[in-house]
């Protein structure tokens, strides 16, 4: 019987030579993903830290994002903290605020490869496995024993095989086939198991896969893949990144725990309503929905791609009055190629504001807090309560073009009605 991608690389990276679900493996991640809770962890280990040291300044890759800048002395003196901890033990793959959202810097910078594992302490730390890399979020206190040892134990998951078919009608996005997917198998649908993508994944760039990749978590996935190919290759050319790599690609005949198919031409453009992800209905359910705040952004959706669709729509018009547009690109790579194409120009004037690369209104840290009452319309990939901000706001989530669309309107609106 053949083996699926995640017994695959679980086998290889824990020397054995077949893996099956259930079992237990130790292995060495190729790294470690930290943010500004890194000041926490290594608090966790500060009498080891002293006698022992890290394992390898190499390991760790270190970026300060979620409340950049500083919003108050608190998160201030954690950040000194990171900053302290990555002098003293010359972490190499340091990235201070404003360098950008974790997740899209990790992958910027070719520190996710295919066949690599890449963990981390944040959940949507799957996003890599657009890159064909098992990735996944872990706790704090796993992530600090990783610091000092090197090594971690992981459970081979149950995979699921998800076939695409068909192509994205204009107007529909690949946050619209994630959230119907979502939508279908819930929130729960695919706990603690690998998800691997078949079928046309050709139709989808590296961007949109990093898009579906990002929500695996939120259908309960350890790791969301892609396959290895020619769309995997010209991404890492782009980054500088020849060779040096294994992809791991699964069998034909592996067994899966579910096999599910998805034809991309019936996708409609999706809403997720309040509370849950898997909330999810047609736009034309909810559309002429009054909305407050109108947010495109976040590891998600705040991509070169994302904000050029999002312009494309915004162009020579203005947001609704009363109403709040707020734009934060995903890195300072992605801020500065949206300035040369004009991208910025357009936001401002159509009336939106737009915010440093980092993580702040996606999680209530600052920048867009919600008041009670409030309705926002955002591309992240969380709708909790009190995710941002007040417990009695709503977050509904949506594509950047259906962001777009609904913020000249001040209310849901279907994107396919201004493109055309």
């Amino acid at each position: 019987m053949g083996k699926t991608f995640a017994e695959k690389i679980l086998a290889r990276k824990s020397g054995r030579k077949e893996v099956v679900p259930g079992q237990i493996v130790t292995v060495k991640p190729d790294h470690l993903l930290t943010h500004d809770n890194t000041a926490a962890i290594i608090g966790k280990i500060g009498p080891e830290l002293e006698e022992y040291g890290v394992v390898s300044n190499d390991l760790s890759v270190i970026v300060i994002d979620h409340v950049v800048p500083a919003a108050n002395e608190k998160t201030a003196i954690n950040h000194k903290k990171i900053r302290e901890f990555v002098s003293r033990f010359n972490i190499k793959n340091f990235y201070d605020a404003g360098e950008g959202i974790c997740h899209q810097v990790v992958m910027e910078k070719g520190h996710a490869l295919p066949g690599n594992i890449v963990l981390g302490s944040d959940s949507h730390t799957c996003t890599y496995g657009a890159l064909n890399a098992l990735s996944s979020g872990i706790d704090r206190t796993e992530a600090a024993a990783l610091m000092l040892t090197g090594e971690t134990w992981l459970k081979v998951p149950e995979s699921i095989k998800m076939t695409l078919s068909g192509e994205l009608p204009p107007g529909v996005y690949a946050k619209d086939l994630i959230l119907h997917i979502i939508g279908d198998i819930g929130a729960d649908g695919a706990n603690y198991c690998s998800v691997e993508f078949h079928g046309s994944v050709n139709k989808l760039d590296m961007e949109e896969r990093m898009t579906i990749s990002n929500m695996g978590v939120e259908m309960g996935a350890k790791n969301a893949t892609f396959p290895y190919d020619s769309v995997t290759e010209k991404y890492l050319r782009s980054i500088g990144v020849q060779g040096g790599y294994e992809p791991v690609r699964a069998d034909e005949d592996a067994l899966y725990s579910k096999e599910l198919e998805y034809d991309m031409s019936d996708i409609v453009p999706k809403i997720a309503k309040p509370h849950t992800v898997d909330n999810v209905v047609d736009i034309d359910e909810i559309q002429g929905l009054d909305i407050d705040q109108f947010f495109i952004g976040t590891c998600t959706n705040g991509r070169l791609s994302d904000l050029r669709e999002a312009a494309r729509i915004l162009k020579g018009k203005k947001i609704a009055p009363g109403r709040r547009l707020l734009v934060l690109p995903a890195s300072r790579s992605v801020y500065r190629e949206a300035m040369s194409e004009g991208l910025i120009d357009i936001f401002v004037s159509a009336g939106g504001m737009i915010l440093p690369p980092g993580c702040g209104p996606c999680l209530g840290a600052h920048q867009g807090v919600l008041a009670p009452g409030e309705r926002c319309l955002s591309t992240a990939n969380r709708n909790f309560k009190g995710r941002m901000g007040s417990k009695e706001a709503e977050i509904y989530l949506a594509s950047p073009a259906t962001v777009a669309a609904s913020a000249l309107k001040g209310s849901i609106a279907d994107p396919r009605e201004v493109i055309g």
